[in-house]
């Protein structure tokens, strides 16, 4: 086909000069710039990466800019005192807590002291009106009665023995009816000393007295004038000697075997700042707490002011014995899901990450207990530019 064919029209030819001389242009602009464009592409492409990853490991390049913002320098071995930080609370020694009972039944007619009271020991701290009390009087009456028969009668009984009037059998039953009727007197005679009230049943206590078993602090009281006290296992208050308390932590199960008794502690109390109190362990229990998978350590302070009042929040901090820990700027830590990692040069400008233990941090370092060996070269600075 020639263009004629096409179309023998003058419009028809001049169109088809035209696209050619168009496409001759587009042909030469390519063979004149088209390898320059290509060229620019290339160099585009020839930039390096910033970092390369090989298999575990991660290589920063020569020329990659991560260097410059990368700080790598050789862990450190120091000597540290492990801590462990632990939340507290100071309590009354039981040893030196009373619950103050009221040893029979009956209706209170007056209370001595009130609620935070000090008192002393021996001191009178309320007054019961109890029929029990009118009892025991009676039944020392009367066992003092008997035995008043007893003895008349045992003296009547060895007397007819020497004449021969009485037999032996009988003067073993008026010996025996003896006994058994002192034995009835002391008892009831104990009975009025244990309810501490006057053992002459002429002059008889009219009311029981309840009077503190220890000295110390009121710290409940649980009953009010005119109340009636049925069950004598129902405290009436509380009576704590706090001259002497105790601070008690709770140790985290996985942490148990790093306390021991005798060990030194550090407790800060939070109601007198920068005040620290400094002790050793007394008591590390031997149970766990079922519900909290924690273990009781207790330190005993001494408390001649009550400054430390139970129920005050502490701080308790335990010191073990120095060891030699690799010791790194806490800006090398790095999370990695629920690991602590850092990146550690295994060639120039080739790292790989490592899990490490670090339970103890001292401000802006951390004492490594594992992951680390000291002189290894460490990422410090820049890690999180490594990280997933």
């Amino acid at each position: 086909m020639n263009l004629h064919e096409h179309d023998a029209t003058p419009r028809g030819r001049a169109f088809l000069w035209g696209g050619l001389i168009l496409g001759l242009v587009l042909v030469a602009v390519l063979l004149t710039h088209g390898f320059g464009l290509l060229g620019a592409g290339n160099e585009s492409s020839s930039e390096p990466p910033l970092l390369v990853r090989e298999g575990e490991k991660i290589r920063v390049p020569e020329k990659s800019p991560l260097r410059a913002r990368l700080q790598v320098t050789p862990a450190q071995a120091q000597a540290v005192n492990p801590k462990m930080v632990l939340p507290g609370v100071v309590e009354s020694d039981p040893a030196r807590t009373a619950a103050v009972l009221s040893p029979l039944a009956g209706r209170v007619i007056e209370i001595a002291v009130a609620l935070g009271d000090r008192v002393h020991q021996g001191q009178v701290l309320a007054l019961i009106d109890s029929p029990d009390l009118a009892q025991a009087y009676d039944d020392s009456e009367k066992a003092a009665d008997t035995l008043q028969l007893a003895e008349k009668n045992l003296t009547r009984q060895e007397e007819q023995f020497k004449l021969g009037t009485a037999s032996a059998r009988d003067l073993d039953q008026a010996r025996s009816d003896r006994t058994q009727a002192a034995s009835e007197a002391a008892r009831a005679q104990a009975r009025l000393r244990v309810l501490g009230v006057s053992e002459d049943t002429q002059h008889r206590s009219k009311h029981l007295v309840v009077t503190a078993p220890v000295a110390g602090s009121v710290t409940t009281l649980t009953i009010a004038r005119g109340n009636m006290i049925n069950d004598p296992t129902q405290p009436l208050m509380t009576v704590a000697d706090l001259s002497s308390v105790w601070v008690t932590a709770m140790v985290p199960e996985k942490d148990v075997g790093a306390v021991a008794k005798n060990q030194d502690v550090d407790v800060s109390i939070s109601a007198y700042p920068g005040k620290t109190l400094h002790g050793k362990v007394l008591f590390v229990s031997d149970v766990i707490e079922p519900d909290s998978r924690r273990d009781k350590l207790r330190i005993e302070f001494p408390n001649p002011d009550t400054m430390l009042k139970p129920n005050m929040f502490a701080t308790v901090t335990l010191r073990g014995t120095e060891q030699t820990r690799v010791v790194l700027p806490t800006s090398a830590l790095l999370m990695n899901n629920d690991r602590t990692t850092v990146f550690v040069a295994t060639a120039p400008w080739t790292f790989e990450r490592r899990t490490v233990n670090a339970p103890l941090e001292e401000g802006t370092t951390v004492a490594l207990e594992s992951g680390v060996q000291p002189g290894e070269q460490v990422v410090v600075k820049g890690g999180i530019l490594l990280n997933d």
